[in-house]
């Protein structure tokens, strides 16, 4: 039986960005179709300036929303600085006259950050508080270099991450593993814990979107090797080493090789890790395409990269992109200790984990994935079962249904 359900959930990311798109409002809508229909769901983004909708897309946004049954409510991305608590108290009153006022049961947030929040209103309001993507944040913008570690923001957003792991009541993590670190680090003893990764709809990233002959020959890809990586540099993710890699690919299989870059990042911080790699920039084609249209860019590619920095955190993170490229039947390039992913990579010999970050290593890497790609032993649909074992959207289905129903 479907039940009532008024639902707040919260994020810390642009509506325009990626995580919001494939790796929140697809799970939201599978709670949608769990609770009964006169349920109501928000959805709140914090929007960065360089990814701010306009008036006319905010309408738009708003009322595609509704069809769906979820109202989304859109705020400002606030930086940690001086006049940060006086924007923070405004947005907390903000939402604790939502939740009261639309007698929200559940507070449902994305992340430590967006825990953070919602901690502090599940404290004032009452409301039940479901922790998603649960995974260290404080320690990893340490490790990444972003923070110090005797710094107010460490300090904050720790404090915080080890309040919201004992006051949840239910933790949704992305590995197994971060039981352990939660109840070490936080001291953590859980009421209800789950473990689902990023999953992925594997009807919209499907074998039949591969090659598609328009956009093979639109992006000059004919005859071409293309390694694909959609996504960021810098933060937890690596930025000139993968340009480095890209040079030894390069010198391995010459005017064949060819780039994919599905990013907004700066063009010219790309240009110049090239230059200094030795890479010819020209090799590269850089785009900036919608989610929907994702599927049929990455099927352009024959292997994927997973340029995360391998900090030990990572260790509890499950990359987005991982499960897609599998969907797609791509041998992806990962760093070690990433997720449960490096391992399953490993294993089932899908891919290379690069043990370091040095040439001779790059140069190991390059030739396994040649031979992977010449083996004549069904790689796209070995890789594809992985994501179908690892990545289904019926794992988080599962979860979803036991909490709301």
């Amino acid at each position: 039986m479907k039940k009532r359900n008024n639902i707040l959930v919260l994020t810390y990311w642009s509506y325009k960005d990626a995580l919001i798109q494939s790796y929140t409002l697809p799970y939201v809508r599978q709670i949608r179709n769990i609770v009964s229909d006169e349920s109501r769901i928000f959805v709140v983004t914090f929007d960065q300036p360089s990814q701010a909708l306009s008036e006319d897309e905010r309408r738009s946004v708003q009322e595609s929303g509704k069809k769906e049954g979820i109202d989304v409510i859109t705020l400002s991305y606030v930086k940690l600085n001086l006049i940060a608590p006086f924007k923070v108290l405004a947005y907390l009153l903000k939402l604790w006259y939502l939740i009261v006022s639309n007698r929200i049961d559940t507070i449902h947030a994305w992340c430590m950050p967006a825990g953070s929040l919602a901690y502090i209103l599940s404290i004032f309001t009452g409301r039940r508080l479901i922790i998603d993507s649960y995974e260290p944040q404080a320690e990893a913008m340490v490790e990444n270099g972003t923070w110090e570690k005797s710094g107010l923001k460490f300090k904050i957003q720790f404090y915080f991450e080890k309040k919201l792991s004992h006051h949840a009541k239910v933790i949704i993590s992305a590995t197994e593993g971060m039981r352990e670190y939660a109840i070490r680090k936080y001291h953590a003893h859980f009421k209800k814990f789950y473990v689902k990764p990023a999953c992925v709809d594997l009807e919209t990233f499907d074998l039949s979107m591969k090659k598609d002959s328009s956009l093979v020959a639109e992006n000059g890809f004919n005859d071409k090797i293309v390694c694909v990586y959609a996504g960021k540099f810098g933060g937890i993710y690596l930025t000139f080493e993968v340009f480095e890699l890209f040079a030894e690919a390069e010198k391995f299989w010459g005017d064949k090789f060819r780039v994919l870059l599905l990013t907004n990042h700066n063009e010219n911080e790309l240009k110049e890790w090239a230059n200094q790699s030795g890479f010819d920039y020209g090799k590269i084609v850089r785009k900036f395409v919608s989610h929907s249209d994702i599927p049929k860019y990455i099927g352009l590619a024959d292997f994927a990269i997973t340029p995360v920095k391998p900090i030990p955190t990572k260790r509890y993170c499950t990359p987005i992109k991982d499960g897609e490229y599998w969907a797609m039947g791509l041998p992806i390039i990962i760093t070690k200790n990433i997720s449960d992913d490096s391992d399953i990579i490993s294993e089932n010999k899908i891919g290379y984990v690069l043990q370091d970050l040095t040439t001779a290593e790059y140069k190991k890497c390059i030739q396994e994935i040649s031979t992977l790609l010449t083996a004549k032993d069904n790689t796209e649909e070995r890789i594809r079962a992985i994501a179908n074992q690892y990545r289904n959207f019926s794992i988080a289905n599962k979860i979803y249904t036991e909490i709301y129903r």
